[in-house]
């Protein structure tokens, strides 16, 4: 789970007894051994569903972007089914936190450049008046909360790595999409007299969603893709073969 970041580190194969760093809203220190024990959702998942359903309350999130969350839900328990079953009951093993600045920092970073900030963003454009500046970061702020959110429940479902690592590909996917339109919208105020003493929350919003666009999509063509994700299958195929 990741503050929306993704799953991070090694992923071990079963022979070699696996150590994968997970990153995620979860507390980073923690290490999981034994699947019997664990918490149903984090107090931060809890908050992150709690934005969510705050934000889509609000009326600033599209049908296309609640349909998408819905549709998620439901595919990641078919594609677990027929696709990607948990093959092994000791699959929590393959998971584990380890003690990583470097991690630990990186997890920081997204968490506070993709959901603090813009959240702040947002309520500062509720007194500032600017709507539009809302409008186009909230879609941003809710694919990331449901994001967070369904990590913690590929989890504590204790579904099968694929589907772990899919759901952040599939979100981060999304949310870029989602601050492309920002950025345009961001850039659109420029021309509208957005001037004076707007003029501070003007530049701080184009520079956040350009800096979200950044850090996301070196989360997706950086990491998730070229790495977690051939490693995620790698040791998902290899524990099937062990146990068959």
């Amino acid at each position: 789970m990741s503050g929306g970041v993704g799953p991070a580190g090694d992923i071990s194969l079963p022979k070699e007894q696996p150590h994968v760093p997970d990153v995620s809203t979860a507390a980073v220190k923690t290490t999981r051994t034994s699947p019997t024990r664990r918490s149903f959702f984090t107090f931060r998942q809890l908050n992150a569903l709690a934005v969510a359903i705050v934000i889509s309350a609000s009326g600033m999130v599209s049908a296309q972007e609640f349909a998408f969350v819905i549709f998620s839900i439901f595919y990641m328990y078919f594609i677990s089914k027929v696709a990607f079953p948990s093959n092994s009951p000791n699959s929590d093993a393959l998971i584990s936190c380890e003690k990583n600045k470097m991690l630990t920092l990186y997890v920081f970073l997204g968490t506070v450049i993709g959901l603090f900030l813009p959240i702040a963003y947002i309520f500062e454009g509720i007194f500032e008046g600017d709507k539009d500046g809302i409008k186009a970061a909230a879609p941003h702020v809710f694919l990331l909360a449901s994001q967070i959110f369904l990590e913690g429940l590929s989890f504590s479902a204790r579904f099968s790595l694929p589907i772990r690592v899919l759901v952040p590909l599939f979100y981060n996917s999304m949310r870029i999409l989602s601050i492309m339109e920002w950025m345009r919208s961001e850039i659109s105020k420029e021309g509208l007299g957005f001037g004076g003493g707007k003029s501070r929350r003007l530049h701080f919003g184009r520079g956040l969603a350009v800096a979200n666009m950044a850090f996301w999509s070196f989360n997706l063509f950086g990491y998730l893709v070229p790495f977690y994700l051939p490693k995620a299958f790698k040791s998902y195929y290899s524990s099937s073969k062990i146990k068959d």
